[in-house]
């Protein structure tokens, strides 16, 4: 463990990262007693930060929902970061690539409650009860350390959360099988990644059981309108000025940016 006082030299340093887009040494260096339950509290400090900067959380995301990278991070569980307002980005969007240091984008399905959802022992049938609807997203990650990171550099730096776009057709989560959305990911026409969402831990909403189970042990409720990224059914695909990107989720529509 660490002390309060080098959770909020970790926090502001990530913010200063944010800030210049100039990654940092890994916080799990800086800090090697640095835990999983400090870099939580380090990511709550930074989003308490943004939050007293003008920004407001609007949502969650969840991270490491596959086995093969829980593996990769020698995790047994996902993660989860925050989403802010000024991280949201709609079809057609042209995003300006100097906002982020190297980012990726991965295709997510994204849960946008219409009911509370929280306390212990959530389910998925819950879930599906508290979700109004549910759209393609796709979710723009970045670094503010320094690579290789450890588990804790992860979750410590907003679970790798940058920014997230949405767009295509919007749906009633019973009205479809959502085990079996599938999308392509297109950069500059090319198809370079493609998946379909039961990889998400065998269903999607799956990723949002674990979250609210997890923030009940924190008290946290999550609230109507607030959007929740269920976690990526591709491998991330970096981009850069200049890229188109297109996803095609089939029946639900597609989502289009560019990056200048």
């Amino acid at each position: 463990m660490i002390t309060e006082t080098e959770r909020r030299q970790a926090a502001d340093a990530l913010l200063e990262a944010g800030r210049t887009r100039q990654p940092i040494r890994q916080v799990s260096q800086t800090w090697p007693a640095m835990e999983i339950e400090d870099a939580y509290a380090v990511q709550k400090l930074w989003a308490d930060s943004k939050v007293a900067q003008g920004a407001r959380i609007v949502g969650h995301k969840i991270g490491l929902t596959s086995r093969a990278m829980q593996m990769a991070s020698k995790m047994t569980e996902p993660d989860y970061g925050m989403l802010m307002d000024d991280m949201l980005f709609t079809d057609g969007a042209r995003i300006p690539a100097a906002g982020f240091h190297a980012p990726r984008l991965e295709v997510e399905l994204a849960f946008v409650l219409g009911k509370p959802l929280g306390g212990k022992h959530v389910t998925i049938y819950d879930v599906l009860d508290a979700t109004a609807y549910v759209t393609p997203a796709l979710e723009i990650i970045d670094y503010r350390t320094e690579v290789p990171r450890a588990i804790v550099d992860t979750i410590a730096d907003n679970a790798a959360a940058a920014a997230m776009v949405t767009g295509g057709r919007v749906v009633r989560p019973m009205d479809i099988d959502l085990r079996w959305v599938a999308a392509t990911l297109s950069k500059n026409g090319v198809i370079e990644e493609s998946g379909v969402s039961a990889a998400i831990m065998g269903h999607p909403a799956m990723g949002i059981v674990w979250l609210a189970n997890k923030l009940a042990l924190h008290g946290i409720t999550m609230q109507p309108g607030h959007i929740l990224l269920a976690g990526s059914f591709t491998r991330p695909t970096a981009v850069a000025a200049g890229d188109t990107i297109h996803a095609d989720f089939g029946p639900l529509g597609s989502i289009g940016v560019s990056f200048s």
